[in-house]
């Protein structure tokens, strides 16, 4: 009743409404460059968290360090010559002296300041330095220093050998250069392959309405993100979250209701009575599927990390002005140019499902249980990978496939140095002598290196880098020194890989909060527009065992490298970064619910019309097969171009998005989903009264069929 009086009162208000959203446009174009300029590049802000509290006091004293892991100074001397030589040591302190001419005041420790044997390989021909140069504000911090170093370097010699740069920043810069287009790129690349779908499914030029909705819901959502900076620090990577996923999300919502208006047409409707129709059907699950993915995202706010706090509210923007101008503007065009747009699709003929469809839907029907065990051993055996997740940094390596910082950190391998040595453990003593710390820490299994140089003593404090062979997701020996450590008075330790820690703690150790929030408020809101309680606990099951089965996939994919390989060449990343899992979670179980809601919106209303269990899923799955399969295949190609963006992180959280609405699209909707409402029978419509009473007062005439089942039903499964 709301989605129809607010359609009748936009229509009689079409230049009102079409000037305001053009309004609206221009400031969201204008907004775009402003508003990504003013996002930031932190991702691990943790106020209170001893990691980040350590991280920023060594920040302060000495300038750099903390959270940013160093910048790598390799040498490998040729065949027969020693590093850990007197005049090695000479050499590489004059290209210390030239890195620090180049970039300023720098901290480096090296075999020659410490003698610790743990820099050196077990054959003497290879070493390493550790740089600290001044860091920038920017990510990675060390990115405008890191060129100036390589320059400096150029020529120079250590023990007859160059000297080569690596590390992570080193590693991440080489990967940004060598893929990845802009997010303007991304955005057309998206649009094209949207656009390419929405031909196919239209025949006509209306595939471009959809297109035009998305561009404006993404533009006026930017508008919004830049109000958003000007009172909280906002994540670079929400450009990127709000250019694609709110290009696919609106096309989605776009493509549900135009389809539906089509069909209205098709069945004879006039025009304007045929938007209205379709905005009262179509709308509703549009609303409610909008409503669901805000919900979702906006559970992110009670989580106690400030990025993520961001990343939720200017995420949630995204569906929500998409739906916004998908019940405004759209009905506008629609009665105002649609049947002009429709060209050259000219079928005026009673709307028919698809006959492919239709029997796909009906050979569930005939097999339900055999359709619903192949569903759920799909989902199980990829629900089993998910014992393996585990939460950290991935591997360096997997950070670039090439260029030399990877030949760098590959050379350091060969000379039998683990990669966790890129991202040292740092402790952090109050005092002035930092001996006892020095000592626990070689004493712990597995530590190579400690590092404590005289130089690195200020404000009352003193500075240890421990190295580590193993990467910092794999933790054993990080928490071995952890724990020794915590029994020496003043020490704390800092680093990635602790501040890697507090996240894990701070975010999922208070998870089951806004999961249950998300559970809860999804729940009735689906209870309320199926008006039943099975179909809605069943949505949410299914969704969360859909969400599940992606996190086994992305383990497969990318943790074990079975697809990263494959398609970029990036090895197994032996970790997932902390942030990724509950992002995707927030975005996926929202995202995909989208399919839940316009399927058994259909299932529920062919019911309603029809009083049959068996005809209603096979005429909703036939109804809506296609248009569900189009919808997850453009949020496909726009999570596709998302994975262009660098870094590995944002691929692996880009990939998980794709796969999980393929997933969802194909084995839980159009086989599981179906399956389960025949099973089911009668109990789908089963509402009991007291929440008849409680979430549906003022429905008009449905309480009796809410309860009860017409005869018909009754006598299907007697």
């Amino acid at each position: 009743m709301i989605l129809r009086a607010l359609t009748r009162w936009v229509l009689r208000h079409r230049r009102l409404v079409t000037l305001t959203w053009l309004l609206l446009t221009v400031a969201g174009a204008i907004a775009v460059t402003p508003a990504t300029e003013a996002m930031t590049p932190d991702f691990g802000a943790l106020p209170g968290r001893p990691g980040y509290e350590t991280n920023q006091r060594v920040l302060r004293d000495y300038g750099n360090g903390g959270a940013a892991d160093p910048v790598l100074l390799v040498v490998t001397a040729p065949p027969g010559v020693r590093v850990d030589t007197p005049a090695a040591g000479a050499d590489l302190g004059r290209a210390l002296g030239l890195v620090e001419r180049a970039v300023g005041e720098v901290r480096a420790v090296s075999y020659a300041a410490t003698g610790d044997r743990g820099l050196v390989s077990a054959d003497g021909r290879t070493t390493f330095a550790l740089v600290y140069p001044p860091a920038s504000a920017q990510f990675p911090p060390y990115a405008a220093a890191i060129p100036r170093m390589e320059r400096a370097l150029a020529g120079v010699r250590v023990a007859g050998a160059p000297v080569r740069v690596t590390g992570t920043d080193a590693l991440f810069i080489q990967s940004s250069e060598a893929s990845g287009p802009g997010l303007l790129a991304e955005t057309l690349i998206a649009g094209v392959g949207a656009l390419v779908v929405l031909a196919v499914v239209f025949g006509s030029v209306l595939a471009v309405l959809p297109l035009v909705m998305a561009a404006m819901a993404v533009l006026v959502t930017f508008l919004a993100v830049w109000g958003l900076t000007g009172v909280m620090e906002v994540s670079f990577v929400v450009q990127f979250l709000v250019g694609l996923i709110g290009l696919g999300v609106a096309i989605d919502y776009s493509l549900l209701i135009t389809t539906r208006w089509r069909e209205e047409r098709a069945a004879g409707a006039g025009n304007e009575a045929a938007v209205e129709r379709a905005m009262a059907t179509a709308g509703s699950a549009v609303v409610l599927s909008g409503v669901t993915v805000a919900v979702a995202l906006a559970a992110m706010i009670v989580l106690p990390v400030p990025f993520l706090r961001a990343m939720g509210v200017g995420g949630l923007l995204i569906p929500l002005f998409s739906v916004l101008v998908t019940v405004t503007l759209l009905p506008v065009l629609l009665a105002s140019l649609g049947t002009r747009l429709d060209w050259p699709y000219r079928n005026r003929r009673p709307s028919r499902p698809a006959r492919r469809w239709t029997a796909w839907a009906a050979a569930v029907v005939r097999r339900p249980v055999a359709a619903a065990l192949l569903a759920a051993v799909a989902l199980g055996a990829l629900i089993l990978p998910v014992g393996d997740l585990r939460l950290g940094a991935p591997v360096p390596a997997s950070m670039a496939s090439s260029g030399t910082a990877r030949a760098t950190l590959d050379d350091l391998g060969r000379a039998g140095f683990g990669q966790g040595v890129l991202s040292p453990e740092y402790v952090l003593v109050e005092g002035g002598d930092p001996a006892r710390a020095v000592q626990t820490a070689r004493e712990v299994p597995g530590v190579r290196a400690v590092l404590a140089d005289p130089a690195w003593r200020r404000a009352g404090t003193s500075l240890v880098a421990v190295l580590v062979d193993e990467p910092a997701a794999a933790g054993e020996t990080r928490e071995r020194l952890r724990a020794a450590l915590a029994e020496v008075p003043g020490a704390r330790v800092g680093g990635a890989a602790a501040q890697g820690r507090d996240f894990v703690e701070a975010v999922y150790g208070v998870a089951p909060l806004p999961l249950a929030m998300i559970l809860l408020v999804t729940l009735v809101l689906l209870v309320r527009a199926f008006r039943s309680l099975l179909l809605a606990v069943k949505a949410v099951v299914l969704n969360a065992l859909s969400v599940a089965a992606t996190f086994g996939l992305v383990v497969l994919a990318w943790q074990q490298g079975l697809l990263s390989e494959a398609l970029w060449g990036i090895e197994a990343t032996g970790a997932l970064t902390e942030w990724v899992p509950v992002m995707v979670f927030a975005f996926l179980f929202g995202l995909s619910m989208d399919y839940e809601v316009f399927i058994l919106a259909r299932i529920r209303e062919e019911y309603d019309a029809t009083g049959s269990t068996a005809e209603a899923a096979v005429r909703g799955v036939a109804r809506t097969g296609r248009l569900v399969t189009s919808a997850a295949l453009i949020l496909f190609l726009a999570f596709v171009s998302l994975a262009a963006t660098p870094g590995t992180e944002v691929k692996i959280f880009a990939t998980a998005l794709g796969l999980g609405i393929l997933l969802d699209a194909t084995v839980v909707r159009a086989l599981l989903v179906p399956a389960l409402v025949v099973l089911f029978g009668r109990g789908n419509w089963w509402l009991p009264r007291p929440l008849v009473r409680l979430l549906l007062v003022g429905e008009r005439g449905g309480r009796k069929d809410l309860i009860g089942a017409p005869p018909r039903d009754q006598a299907e499964h007697r």
